[in-house]
């Protein structure tokens, strides 16, 4: 029986590794698309709102369908879920790849990728990451998405960079090739992985499952205020991304390559801050952690807008990194251990819903600095993130 045990806790650490590994691989795709996209859309229509429009369109799908799939999955072998998900996501990258080798590329193209890929996006929370919880273990969640992040910090650096010179080099369609290799290593490590979460059973339908996540939402002040600090970073925060390559470019008059170098930097700092919360993060430091980073995150958005030199806004960019990878690593392990363990499909489903309310400070960022300017719109958005941040205090003290 001992060894009964002992070989089952080797296989759960198995698992989690192989199910990490995935989340980089979705991760880098998503960070060497969304530069390259962003570059390549601005490059065909010099529009500031077309950039925040397709970058906003990976994240529609979390507000549209979040709850609804977190519902969902409920019902299926979550396992199965996330390998047809990869499989789908390969599919259209190799598609793109084809349409662009022939020269037909065109930025519609680009928006359909940008959508479906948002939708595999928006089961991450509630299919990889429940996963990941049942492998290691509710007293180890905190670590388990300290590494998370720590590999989606790493596709932050890795990702843009390897876009930027792949565009410049091959071209696009060479960026859309190495997205379909990855994500056919990601498939590999999925079919094999031996964690499973079966179906649920039919005793609830998935609407009656959806109100139910809801209502525990707005009964819980814990996870109000822990969701309510999530649509302020997406609202506010986060669409500052789709501006990189807006102020790198007429701003800072960087090419392909140095757009990536810049982007980086964001991912790099993430990077450092992974090794230090996965080692010595404690439950005591998650609000501070959380809510903290969110604070220092907005106010870097600020700095990088009003960067006089590639230098300080490398520098600022670092900041959001760090800031940045406490809010993530928090994110999720605050939902998770917030939420009832039947219904953390459902509550996970409900976080993806708050980040899926990006696009809206998406479209209100890329709308503004079509008008004032892109530093200009990025600057005012941080601060009126601040604002809200503070008037949100009574909620997300309570946390």
């Amino acid at each position: 029986m001992r060894n009964t045990l002992r070989q089952s806790l080797r296989g759960s650490r198995a698992d989690f590794w192989r199910l990490w590994y995935v989340g980089l691989v979705l991760a880098i795709v998503r960070w060497l698309e969304m530069v390259v996209v962003g570059v390549v859309v601005y490059e065909q229509t010099g529009s500031a709102f077309a950039v925040a429009a397709i970058t906003m369109l990976r994240l529609l799908p979390m507000g549209l369908f979040g709850a609804l799939l977190g519902a969902l999955v409920e019902r299926v072998d979550r396992r199965v879920a996330l390998a047809t998900i990869v499989a789908v996501m390969a599919g259209v990258s190799a598609t793109l790849c084809l349409v662009a080798s022939l020269g037909q590329l065109q930025v519609w193209h680009l928006a359909v990728l940008s959508f479906v890929n948002g939708c595999g996006w928006a089961t991450d929370n509630p299919v990889r990451r429940v996963l990941m919880g049942e492998a290691v273990g509710r007293e180890r969640m905190g670590w388990a998405m300290s590494l998370d992040v720590g590999a989606s910090n790493v596709s932050r650096a890795v990702g843009p960079v390897a876009g930027g010179f792949l565009l410049a080099g091959v071209g696009i369609e060479g960026a859309f090739l190495l997205s379909v290799l990855l994500y056919v290593s990601a498939l590999a490590a999925t079919v094999t992985t031996r964690t499973r979460i079966a179906s649920a059973g039919g005793a609830h339908a998935v609407l009656a499952r959806l109100r139910e996540g809801f209502a525990l939402v707005m009964h819980d002040r814990r996870l109000a205020g822990a969701l309510l600090v999530t649509v302020i970073f997406n609202l506010f925060g986060w669409p500052f991304t789709s501006m990189i390559p807006v102020i790198g470019r007429d701003v800072l008059a960087l090419g392909p390559e140095g757009v990536g170098a810049l982007a980086s930097f964001e991912g790099l700092g993430a990077l450092a801050a992974a090794v230090p919360m996965a080692l010595w993060l404690r439950p005591t430091w998650y609000v501070a952690g959380y809510v903290g980073g969110v604070a220092v995150y907005l106010l870097a958005v600020i700095a990088f807008a009003l960067a006089p030199g590639f230098p300080v806004a490398a520098a600022a960019l670092l900041l959001t990194g760090v800031s940045g990878a406490s809010f993530a690593a928090l994110q999720a392990t605050i939902v998770y251990l917030a939420a009832p363990p039947d219904m953390r499909s459902r509550i996970l489903g409900v976080l993806s819903v708050c980040i899926g309310t990006g696009p809206i400070g998406f479209i209100w960022l890329g709308w503004l600095a079509d008008r004032v300017g892109a530093n200009a719109a990025t600057a005012l958005t941080g601060t009126l993130g601040l604002l809200a941040l503070v008037m949100a205090r009574p909620l997300w003290r309570t946390i």
